[in-house]
């Protein structure tokens, strides 16, 4: 259930994105250099992400399905505008393969994805913050952990055979606050739903991956409240491969049968649990930094067009890629 300044967030959203389409697109397109120049001055950590999330190394030509710049297709529109944001930059003649909704392989050629598994050899998966309306809302909580409710909780669809395990292990356990508010959902692990701020009265919240990555992870980080998941084995944006164990979250046995002990352990040391926190909140931060996150999208898309042949590098540009 949309809250009334999430609405107001999402017109806002597709407003500004439509005003973006309908302005003269040759705009964006001279802009590019001093774009560029600007994103080339961001500094080690734009570049290190930026090779992160397209860690192409090796030349390579596009599909004859590749798709051109100025012609997205506009079906699943989050996908549309998000890419579009950055791809206006460039000529509407370079083409791009690219996969737009939850991506469960590698690749066999280089696409543009939203999410690719945390997998040696996955860098055929190039990521762009795709959908990022959706997964990358995290308001503020100032609800500090000790006032919260010393209870785990979870709410989501059973569309990974994981959750229906964890439902199975915790479900009725009285610590635990799970369930699915989905009509399909089984009558015995049927809940009410919970909006985002009622999940964060708890002090334990768990996150399960669903047909990719679990869409909560960014919101539970980003709280005062402790996030308790098994290793992820899908990667965003976000960066799950380098989100670490007992750091930034608290890891879970495969079959569930240690979170009864982990609840138990951090209600005995709550110093701890809020280190976790911390630690896990100032990794969001990072994503905050909308001159950053800007830079990178344009870098990953230009080296994309770079090593697919399709465009000359700009020597400074391309030094600071290459690093």
């Amino acid at each position: 259930m949309a809250t009334i300044s999430r609405t107001a967030a999402k017109l806002f959203y597709y407003a500004r994105n439509a005003a973006r389409d309908a302005a003269p697109q040759a705009m964006f397109r001279s802009r590019l250099a001093v774009r560029l120049e600007q994103a080339r001055l961001s500094g080690e950590t734009v570049r290190k992400r930026l090779n992160y999330y397209n860690k192409l190394t090796t030349s390579f030509v596009p599909s004859p399905a590749a798709i051109p710049a100025g012609k997205v297709p506009f079906s699943a529109s989050m996908y549309y505008y998000d890419l579009k944001e950055f791809a206006r930059y460039f000529d509407p003649g370079l083409r791009i393969d690219l996969e737009f909704g939850d991506v469960v392989g590698v690749p066999e050629i280089p696409r543009i994805v939203k999410d690719r598994p945390i997998v040696e050899g996955n860098e055929n998966g190039v990521l762009m913050k795709l959908n990022k309306f959706r997964h990358f809302h995290m308001p503020p909580d100032s609800q500090p952990f000790a006032a919260k409710r010393s209870m785990a909780v979870w709410r989501g669809h059973f569309n990974n055979p994981i959750r229906m395990r964890f439902m199975e292990a915790v479900g009725s356990l009285p610590i635990v606050d799970a369930g699915s508010p989905k009509p399909d959902a089984p009558d015995q692990y049927r809940k009410p739903f919970l909006s985002i701020d009622e999940q964060r009265r708890y002090r334990y919240i768990v996150s399960l991956e669903g047909n990719d990555v679990a869409t909560n992870l960014k919101w539970i980080m980003s709280s005062n409240s402790l996030c308790l998941m098994p290793p992820p084995t899908y990667e965003t944006w976000f960066e799950e491969a380098r989100i670490e164990p007992n750091v930034h979250y608290v890891p879970l046995a495969p079959d569930f049968s240690d979170l009864a002990d982990k609840v138990a352990y951090f209600e005995k040391h709550p110093a701890e649990a809020q280190r976790i926190t911390a630690a896990a909140n100032a990794y969001c931060r990072q994503f905050g930094n909308e001159r950053d996150e800007q830079a990178i999208s344009l870098l990953v898309l230009y080296k994309y067009f770079v090593l697919s042949g399709q465009i000359e590098p700009d020597p400074e540009v391309w030094r600071y890629i290459a690093g």
